[in-house]
C-alpha cells in the first residue's frame, strides 16, 4: 500500500479463517489471501449496488500485488481493509490490508489490486459506476 491511500478504509470486512484455508505447514495458504480479498471486494460492491454483478459494466481483476508479512494460523479471524489508492476513468487501484481482527496491529498482508470495469458485451473498458465514485467522494 502506498502512502497515497486514504487515511481511513472505505470498507472493512471480518471473516473467519477456515480449516480448508490451511496448507501442509498448518498456516493459511497464499492463495487463500486472494480469496479473503475477493470476498471483501464482493461485499463492498454489493453494499454499493446490490445488483452490481447483473449490470452491463462489471469489474475484472487486472493486477494484484500482495506483500505477505506474517503467517496466519488457525484458528483466527481476519479483518480486511480496503483503501482507494487511485481512480481512473475505467479503473481503480484498491490498496488492502489483512490484519488480525482481535489485534489490528498484527499485519498479515498488504498490497493492492487493480480493477477495470468492462462492458460485458464488447469486452472493452467502461466508465466507473456513479455509485462507486459517489461512495469514495469523487
Amino acid at each position: 500500500m502506498t502512502n497515497t491511500a486514504t487515511p481511513a478504509p472505505i470498507f472493512s470486512f471480518t471473516m473467519p479463517v477456515r480449516w480448508r484455508d490451511l496448507d501442509a505447514y498448518n498456516h493459511v495458504n497464499n492463495q487463500a489471501y486472494l480469496g479473503f480479498l475477493e470476498e471483501t471486494r464482493v461485499q463492498w460492491l454489493y453494499g454499493l449496488q446490490p445488483d452490481w454483478d447483473k449490470v452491463d459494466n462489471v469489474p475484472v481483476l487486472a493486477a494484484s500485488h500482495l506483500g505477505y508479512r506474517r503467517s496466519i494460523e488457525w484458528p483466527a479471524t481476519v479483518l480486511v481493509e480496503l483503501y482507494v489508492e487511485k481512480l481512473g476513468n475505467s479503473s481503480m487501484t484498491l490498496a488492502h490490508r489483512i490484519v488480525d481482527a482481535n489485534d489490528p496491529e498484527t499485519l498479515y498482508c498488504d498490497g493492492n489490486v487493480v480493477l477495470v470495469w468492462i462492458d460485458r458485451k464488447t469486452g472493452k473498458s467502461a466508465p466507473l459506476p456513479d455509485a462507486l465514485r459517489n461512495s469514495v467522494g469523487v
